[in-house]
């Protein structure tokens, strides 16, 4: 029988390259959601699955959330998740919560395929290079666009400070704070302040 492999991602060329991979030699038959609410509808309607591969910054996933949802969903089968930004502390926070493993990306096909099998077998799956911090990048590319106060700033946001208040905090006026948010919602395509804070907990950002 050939694994049943959900595969979630909101961008269709990496749903496409992963299925391709999975289904080159026959053993595996996917599936492919662009979002969480999806993703979940597809797990009760044609699941469970062998294994739900998540993206992580997809929307829904609200940081490390969705994988207890999709979890629940799949009646415990195997949750994976897979991430082109993620650092090793998110990765394993993922394992933390229950991640049948964790799929960098840059992952070689032939690694790919072997490492969901094994995690479709029960087994847990973290590459080594990625977990021993030799491939983990100093900042993932969500934040090498941010400068440093804006960071700051982000976190008084995801707080859900005033600006008054983070202008408190980081010992600035509040008027320059004010110009730092409108910089950020723009860096981030947020339409206000509030979405800036749910986008940047959704990229692991802390």
């Amino acid at each position: 029988m050939p694994l049943r492999i959900l595969i979630a991602d909101d961008h269709d060329l990496v749903r496409e390259t992963i299925a391709m991979f999975l289904e080159a030699d026959g053993n595996a038959e996917t599936h492919s959601a662009k979002d969480l609410p999806e993703a979940i509808k597809k797990i009760e309607t044609v699941g469970p699955f062998d294994l739900v591969l998540l993206d992580f910054t997809m929307p829904g996933m609200k940081g490390l959330e969705g994988i207890g949802k999709a979890l629940a969903a799949n009646g415990g089968k195997p949750v994976g998740l897979i991430s082109g930004t993620a650092t090793r502390l998110i990765a394993e926070q993922a394992l933390q919560a229950g991640a049948a493993g964790f799929l960098p990306k840059t992952l070689p096909a032939k690694s790919l395929v072997n490492a969901v099998r094994f995690m479709a077998a029960g087994e847990i799956y973290a590459p080594f290079s990625f977990m021993s911090g030799k491939d983990d990048p100093e900042e993932t590319d969500f934040e090498r666009d941010l400068s440093e106060r804006e960071k700051q700033v982000l976190r008084g946001l995801i707080a859900a400070k005033s600006n008054k208040e983070i202008a408190r905090d980081l010992d600035l006026q509040e008027v320059t704070i004010k110009l730092h948010v409108k910089t950020l919602c723009r860096k981030l395509d947020a339409k206000n302040r509030t979405d800036a804070a749910m986008i940047a907990r959704d990229a692991g950002f802390v």
